[in-house]
């Protein structure tokens, strides 16, 4: 089978082009390039520079290209931004997906992977999330995901289409020094950005009800994630009945202290944080239960945290000496 990988330009993205290739699957980009990096994507992989907001750009593609399943990440992907441009998100996510959705359909093509966000549950009431926990999006975004996932299942049930929807928080490390996260959100490279800069990172809040005081979290090695992408495609090419959302989550989280422990002990950068007021809305401790990703979909956590600042370090090293 040939996938299509939307937003395959992108940090995620390329990590899924990547994975498919180490599986011996043939893959096809298309990317805006808006948020992602041409030079991601290898050689060798057909790229498309074009939008999922063209339904006759993406259908042509899967023509031309003899696509028979779709990996969904091409979105905007920023929440606290979203807030402030709640039009460009949803045109992008809501929009883009029903676009996407439409190509598919004239392509005839069957089968879609669909990366989603945890974003989608909100601040829920337990501190371990399952894929029964409400959905109670507080953010364009997360809204967003949520009624992409409800276009897919739709059209699922008119189409007959094979899908699956994948939740996930934070997503860090790289799995490959030419892959790395250039986001200006994220906590990995604003802490290593800063930290390469001779600048001090920051803690927002060390009262939280939680072992140290700061707040806990899931961080998911992007490379793990990649590979339960591609477990999900490969299931729904061989027919295999998978669940309608799978939590890509580590049961246990880690919290902020923890992360900048790492960065210390994995850069050599001795540090003490600097430490800022609590963000208003901020719960103690959100992680996500993989357990049915564990049992479908090849999901685990292969990667310490260690792991996870040293291949996000040695990949924002190797960015920045080309760049001189």
């Amino acid at each position: 089978m040939t996938w299509l990988v939307t937003g395959g330009a992108g940090y995620i993205g390329s990590h899924v082009v990547s994975a498919l290739r180490g599986a011996g699957m043939q893959a096809v980009v298309i990317d805006s390039l808006s948020s992602g990096h041409r030079e991601f994507v290898p050689d060798d992989v057909p790229f498309v520079h074009g939008t999922i907001l063209d339904s006759e750009l993406v259908a042509r593609t899967m023509l031309d290209h003899g696509v028979t399943g779709v990996i969904h990440l091409a979105g905007f992907k920023y929440a606290g931004v979203s807030v402030q441009e709640p039009l460009l998100t949803y045109q992008q996510n809501v929009t883009g997906t029903a676009e996407l959705l439409k190509a598919m359909e004239l392509a005839e093509v069957g089968h879609l992977v669909f990366s989603s966000s945890a974003a989608t549950y909100g601040t829920p009431t337990g501190n371990i999330v399952t894929e029964d926990t409400p959905t109670q999006p507080e953010s364009p975004y997360g809204e967003s995901k949520l009624i992409g996932e409800w276009l897919i299942r739709d059209q699922g049930r008119a189409r007959g289409l094979k899908h699956t929807s994948l939740r996930y928080f934070n997503v860090v490390g790289s799995g490959s020094p030419e892959l790395y996260d250039t986001s200006p959100h994220n906590l990995f490279p604003i802490v290593l950005r800063a930290l390469t800069a001779g600048k001090t990172p920051r803690i927002n809040g060390t009262d939280y009800n939680t072992a140290d005081g700061t707040c806990v979290r899931d961080y998911v090695h992007v490379a793990d994630l990649a590979t339960s992408h591609v477990a999900a495609a490969r299931a729904l090419a061989a027919g295999r009945p998978l669940e309608r959302v799978y939590n890509l989550g580590s049961g246990d989280g880690l919290s902020v202290r923890q992360i900048m422990t790492a960065m210390a002990k994995v850069t050599g950068i001795d540090f003490e944080p600097e430490i800022g007021p609590r963000r208003a809305g901020d719960p103690d401790r959100i992680v996500a239960d993989g357990t049915l990703a564990a049992r479908d979909l090849d999901w685990k956590m292969r990667h310490s945290v260690e792991d996870m600042v040293a291949s996000a370090y040695e990949a924002q090293k190797r960015a920045a000496a080309a760049r001189i």
